[in-house]
């Protein structure tokens, strides 16, 4: 299967996709542009949102507005109105390490973990948020965080690190938020790119965004991968199942680091793709915050 291009909307790097049932629009974040966009798939009508700083993670909040992860700080933010509340700053003492890939857990917490993108030294973590807005620490000694995602049960957290080149399982307790039992689900190490952002579906499947992979892979439940999604462009990032069926998997790209020659072969690059890959999705929850 190949995925085809819904909107050429040229993300200097697209990421964080979501299916917001709320509204019914996919939405993401240009992190390097600045921006917060959305799809609506009933009109094929999109917006962009100029955002100040860059946006590296963010969720819907289950009374409205969104909960954002900027580089070094979490907030709550009215999108229309400005309106901004303090929740965290994100190692304030670190001056290589911002945040980057997260999700929602089924009781609504976010789980955002970070990233050194000076050195790439494994001196991140990943924390987690609560309805009360506490904060809690979850994982240290990362690198760079990515494809969080959760089981459809809630019982199992989906991660990966990704310069380890793996996907790895958690046992999660949804009562408390903690993790245990950390298991290798797939290894990357064959893999033509790196494990980027994730998403399941009901099947029990992880879907995975290979970051200079030109592709999107199915991970099964046993750990190998059945299903592959090409990709027309060099570098997959993030991946969800939408629309209201939740059958279409929308699949975000990037323009980062690439030389004009590379998007002059691939002009594409940037832009927001979908495909129907036979599966259904499980609906996020929004933040419970």
């Amino acid at each position: 299967m190949q995925a085809d291009l819904i909107l050429d909307c040229q993300n200097q790097h697209g990421e964080g996709v979501l299916w917001n049932a709320l509204d019914q629009k996919v939405w993401w974040t240009d992190i390097e542009g600045c921006a917060l966009w959305s799809y609506e798939p009933a009109t094929a009508k999109s917006q962009c949102h100029s955002m100040s700083e860059r946006v590296c993670c963010f969720a819907p909040r289950k009374n409205g507005g969104l909960i954002i992860a900027y580089a070094d700080r979490v907030v709550l933010l009215d999108l229309l109105g400005g309106d901004e509340t303090l929740v965290c700053e994100f190692e304030a003492g670190n001056p290589e390490t911002r945040l980057n890939d997260g999700r929602t857990d089924r009781q609504g917490r976010l789980v955002v973990g970070g990233m050194n993108e000076v050195s790439g030294a494994p001196n991140s973590s990943v924390i987690s948020i609560d309805e009360n807005l506490g904060v809690t620490e979850v994982i240290h000694g990362v690198s760079c965080a990515n494809s969080t995602c959760f089981s459809a049960d809630g019982k199992t957290m989906y991660f990966a690190d990704t310069p380890e080149r793996e996907i790895v399982a958690y046992d999660y307790d949804g009562s408390t938020g903690s993790l245990s039992n950390r298991q290798e689900l797939a290894s990357f190490a064959n893999e033509p790119g790196l494990p980027d952002g994730s998403c399941v579906d009901a099947d029990g499947g992880v879907w995975n965004a290979e970051w200079e992979g030109r592709r999107v892979v199915r991970i099964a439940p046993n750990g190998t991968i059945d299903t592959i999604i090409e990709m027309p462009v060099w570098k997959p990032t993030c991946c969800a199942f939408g629309g209201p069926e939740l059958d279409t998997l929308y699949i975000t790209t990037s323009r980062l680091l690439s030389d004009d020659a590379a998007l002059a072969a691939e002009p594409l690059s940037g832009g927001l793709f979908a495909v129907k890959p036979g599966f259904k999705g499980v609906e996020d929850s929004p933040f419970n915050g």
